[in-house]
């Protein structure tokens, strides 16, 4: 089994070299080591050349769906696993995600457990309720409940589905995800083989805080282009109106009644070309 391990980066040099580490102690040793720089200005291209690992820089995107897309198109294996260059795999993480494929011959997506790390401390998912294996559509409309770190796919469902979307700042994991648990069951690992490294402040999620409109723009651009099934774009549907609901009342408890007034207006007028009676 050939695996191509891709590995975005931005300004994350140290943390980059602890990733590839991460990914040169596994029990399985994949085939090939992507490392895409999306344009660093910190000297991360100094660690370059480095055995087994083909580096590749770019002019600067900022769209991480982008850099990963090219990771794939360097490729030449035929699964891919996806490695943010701020989280770790544990050194057992291919190796039963290899076995799994092996002995699952219809698996197309698998995904582990994770590991949250917090500024040095261990946080519980036990509150995060949610399926993850089979069909997930209805649960991964939530939110992005597949972490890319944990994934190891085909390359060739990979390409089905064009990749992630390239014009997406933050969200192109939960569009990518959305647009395949529509069509496809998932196959998951119930371990944490991952570690994720949160609390940093170059993260988007800290860049922006409060990620739920970008959420929200992944949902309406599927449901202009009628991306879901009939039965799927009633739950996807319902969960837009959630999230404009949550967005338009937490404005008007911090008192941003323009802030409300106009994702009202946008809700309105999106329902309106989708002919939603709210």
């Amino acid at each position: 089994m050939r695996i191509s391990v891709i590995i975005p980066t931005y300004n994350r040099k140290d943390m980059l070299l602890r990733a590839i580490e991460s990914v040169k102690k596994q029990s399985f040793i994949p085939f090939e080591i992507i490392v895409v720089d999306d344009g660093s200005t910190d000297g991360t291209s100094n660690l370059f050349p480095m055995n087994g690992v083909v580096y590749k820089k770019i002019e600067h995107s900022g769209f991480p769906g982008n850099v990963r897309n090219i990771g794939v198109e360097l490729s030449t294996g035929e699964y891919v696993a996806f490695l943010d260059s701020d989280d770790v795999w544990l050194p057992r993480k291919l190796e039963l995600q290899e076995n799994y494929f092996s002995n699952n011959p219809g698996c197309r997506l698998l995904h582990t457990k994770e590991q949250w790390n917090m500024n040095g401390k261990i946080i519980s998912q036990k509150k995060r309720k949610h399926k993850r294996f089979g069909d997930v559509f209805i649960d991964s409309l939530q939110g992005c409940i597949l972490g890319p770190s944990t994934v190891l796919m085909d390359k060739v469902l990979f390409n089905q589905f064009n990749g992630f979307n390239p014009k997406i700042e933050v969200g192109e994991d939960y569009d990518l995800w959305l647009r395949i648990t529509n069509s496809i069951n998932i196959d998951y690992i119930d371990q944490e083989l991952i570690v994720k490294y949160a609390g940093h402040g170059d993260q988007l999620s800290f860049k922006y805080g409060y990620i739920e409109p970008f959420k929200i723009d992944v949902l309406e651009n599927l449901l202009l282009k009628n991306y879901f099934s009939e039965k799927n774009r009633e739950y996807a549907i319902n969960s837009l109106i959630g999230k404009y609901n949550i967005i338009i009342n937490g404005c008007l408890k911090r008192s941003k009644d323009s802030e409300a007034s106009e994702f009202e207006i946008r809700k309105n007028n999106l329902f309106s070309k989708l002919k939603i009676i709210p």
